[in-house]
């Protein structure tokens, strides 16, 4: 039987969705293994690339033996044809369809796993999203599939996986957001992940202090005293190879990142500010603690240059590739 594909979601039509989509599938195409087909409108992605050639299936299986020639489309038709860089709120509620179908498709076993095209959340917000993004989304659609999950939101480029503990809340809220409970669950759920889409046996969890030099054993701050020190020991005694709290200013230098599988940062920046000088155009965002495989290109809609043909795909191709090896390890 033909191993079920790769899917990937239209994400915001008048972004850059369009053409790093067509430049990805010129870059893969001869990569059987990278197989995937696009969930969206066939005909607004032909009037956005006139040059690429695209074939609408009625079943994922149908991708794999089309792939080679053609972009593979399962055709929703969107209710709106926006230009580039002019968000239509009529394709809102289609964007958020298609995230819903991707995960009902999932489920099913019907592809391999899903890689996200971005996606403009303002635009959203007026069709019913209540949500800060695509992996609590998930997560909230893995609950009402019956699978409640903790999701972790992972960060990877050039070898370094960074997960914040926390994500998008301002940086005044880190410390009381930041409990022992929320360390140790993201902890865990890292751990298992990576033993089973990375293929690490005893995954080495690195841990960032939130303060300069990790709290300078309170001097500049208790948090590493009272809350992540504790959450370490904890893991320790439940078997984890874990290592810090480091001072986050020396945790990401290439001698520090061999001596760990993935950190754990205590806020957003310090978890993205690495990856994305480590690899600017090709960091990959993947979801941990869901019941099935989710990437996606570490950028947004980049709707000032969409429509222009100089969007990098780096990122969406690095972002389908992870989950290709990720589903094969899976299996």
């Amino acid at each position: 039987m033909t191993a079920a594909p790769l899917l990937l979601t239209c994400g915001e039509p008048a972004g850059v969705a369009p053409e790093i989509t067509a430049a990805a599938w010129e870059a893969l195409r001869d990569e059987p293994s990278s197989a995937f087909l696009l969930l969206g409108d066939a005909q607004y992605w032909r009037s956005r690339n006139p040059a690429l050639s695209v074939t609408e299936v009625s079943d994922p299986r149908e991708a794999t033996s089309v792939f080679r020639s053609a972009l593979p489309v399962l055709h929703r038709p969107f209710a709106a044809k926006p230009a580039p860089g002019k968000i239509d709120p009529a394709t809102a509620p289609q964007v958020i369809a298609a995230i819903d179908e991707a995960v009902a498709m999932a489920f099913a076993g019907r592809i391999a796993g899903i890689i996200t095209n971005p996606i403009q959340k303002e635009a959203l917000y007026g069709a019913g999203f209540r949500h800060q993004g695509h992996t609590d989304y998930l997560a909230h659609l893995s609950a009402r599939h019956g699978r409640p999950v903790q999701e972790v939101m992972m960060l990877v480029a050039e070898g370094l996986r960074a997960i914040p503990v926390t994500v998008h809340i301002p940086l005044k809220d880190v410390p009381g957001a930041l409990t022992r409970q929320a360390i140790l669950a993201q902890a865990r759920v890292t751990a298992k992940d990576l033993r089973r889409f990375f293929g690490i046996e005893r995954p080495r969890l690195a841990f960032t202090g939130l303060n300069p030099h990790a709290g300078e054993n309170g001097t500049m701050g208790r948090e590493e005293i009272d809350i992540i020190i504790p959450a370490l020991r904890t893991l320790k005694e439940e078997g984890h190879d874990v290592i810090g709290p480091l001072p986050a200013d020396t945790a990401f230098h290439p001698e520090a990142r061999a001596s760990y599988d993935a950190i754990l940062c205590m806020y957003h920046d310090q978890a993205l500010i690495p990856v994305k000088t480590l690899d600017f155009h090709g960091g990959v965002n993947v979801s941990l603690g869901l019941p099935f495989i989710r990437t996606s290109p570490d950028h947004g809609t980049a709707l000032a240059i969409a429509g222009r043909g100089i969007a990098n795909p780096k990122s969406l191709i690095a972002a389908i590739r992870l989950a290709a090896r990720m589903a094969e390890k899976a299996r």
